[in-house]
């Protein structure tokens, strides 16, 4: 079937038209820091801070489990297997792409620009596709208190999307229908990351000591100043030619101008510069190998916690509310549906640590036998569906003599 057969036509309205184009020159190349290197998506993603920033991000928007569910009357909930949507979110979005790899691309998308554009394809009044777009293919068009979207085709055509046809993930915004650009308010942080280690690179290139003055009291003809240019290049410059003596003649000097690596604090720098790469992501530098001396286990183990709540409480969050008003109807919200993230896949530990939460789960008759075998991927077993407490609990509202005469009775002998 065709990408975009089945339009929906919208009415032309006369309030004027608000749209949102900055994002390109900073995706495509047209923006410099005051560093004076380009920031795009390209340059930022060759960052190694900001590529390690940006994966831990989507890469857990991709592993952790999302699916649709159904929240009964009576407040109780199960996976809504049987819905068309639960498939598309839950395994396979389109034609090409798992749930994985759909996810980790709209999440790289919102990290790095705060926008996220999935085209709705609907067969019939039911949702047969989900299908990203660049986020730079998208012009976003206000008209008074409706958007369209302006999609730009791989054959350089255009096309008109309805509000409805376009499930648009926002990040942090201004004006309550674009994100603001990501590239854009990081592009100082990330230009200044990218100069440090241009100038590690260039020092590196030209030699242990780059930048310098040879003098001497004798006139040199032209001839003679390009010919002592290039033997002196040819010997002192480049990695293989590092720490080199140098061998001067005819009263010549060497006066190095270049300001050295350990009087510029240029570690230092490179090291702060991480962590300011960090804050415009918020990811605790600790999740990109960044850390110090002072790191404990105990005080990582909270860092990991942090990152959790504080980074991807906020993410999942925001897809979560977003899926649940653009890929079901009001009826459907209203039904019961709703779309969610099994934040407790999070939950990794050591066997002992599992054996004490299910302990503590199964004594307080939070959990069943059965539950915990599925968290363990085990089979159930006949039985194990049912709820225990300790002989000494009950319901603290039931009659003393009924809890007595509920109580199991112990096998005779």
């Amino acid at each position: 079937m065709g990408l975009f057969k089945h339009f929906r036509k919208r009415h032309e309205q006369k309030s004027a038209v608000i749209t949102i184009d900055e994002t390109w020159q900073y995706i495509l190349g047209q923006a410099k820091s005051k560093a004076g290197l380009t920031v795009n998506t390209k340059t930022l993603l060759q960052l190694s801070a900001a590529q390690a920033c940006a994966r831990v991000i989507t890469e857990d928007l991709a592993q952790i489990p999302v699916k649709l569910y159904k929240r009964e009357k009576d407040g109780t909930k199960s996976e809504a297997a049987d819905h068309p949507l639960s498939d598309l979110i839950k395994t396979k979005p389109n034609d090409w792409q798992t749930s994985f790899e759909f996810r980790e691309q709209i999440g790289l998308h919102l990290v790095l620009t705060n926008n996220a554009y999935i085209w709705i394809n609907r067969v019939r009044g039911q949702i047969a596709e989900l299908l990203p777009l660049e986020p730079h293919l998208v012009t976003p068009k206000r008209r008074g208190f409706e958007t369209d979207y302006l999609v730009t085709l791989q054959d350089g055509s255009q096309k008109n999307l309805g509000n409805g046809d376009i499930w648009h993930i926002r990040g942090p915004s201004w004006n309550g229908w674009h994100g603001l650009d990501g590239i854009r308010l990081m592009r100082e942080s990330v230009g200044l990351a990218l100069a440090l280690e241009e100038h590690g690179s260039r020092m590196f290139s030209n030699g242990s000591t780059v930048g310098g003055l040879l003098s001497t009291d004798q006139n040199l003809t032209s001839d003679q100043r390009k010919e002592l240019k290039t033997s002196w290049d040819a010997r002192q410059s480049g990695l293989d030619n590092a720490y080199k003596t140098a061998v001067l003649w005819g009263g010549m000097k060497w006066t190095p101008m270049a300001q050295q690596n350990d009087q510029a604090q240029f570690l230092e720098t490179r090291r702060f510069q991480v962590e300011e790469v960090c804050r415009a992501f918020k990811v605790m530098p600790i999740m990109v190998g960044h850390s110090d001396k002072t790191t404990t286990y105990a005080s990582a183990e909270q860092m990991f916690i942090a990152h959790r709540v504080q980074t991807m409480g906020p993410w999942f969050e925001r897809i979560e509310q977003s899926a649940d008003c653009n890929l079901l109807t009001d009826d459907e919200r209203r039904q019961g549906y709703y779309v969610r993230f099994n934040r407790n896949a999070y939950m990794v530990m050591t066997s002992e640590s599992r054996a004490n939460f299910y302990t503590k789960m199964y004594g307080i008759g939070a959990i069943n036998p059965n539950e915990i075998r599925d968290l363990e991927d085990m089979n159930p077993y006949d039985g194990g569906e049912q709820y225990r407490v300790p002989l000494n609990m009950a319901d603290p509202n039931a009659i003393p003599t009924e809890s007595v005469s509920n109580a199991p009775k112990a096998p005779a002998n």
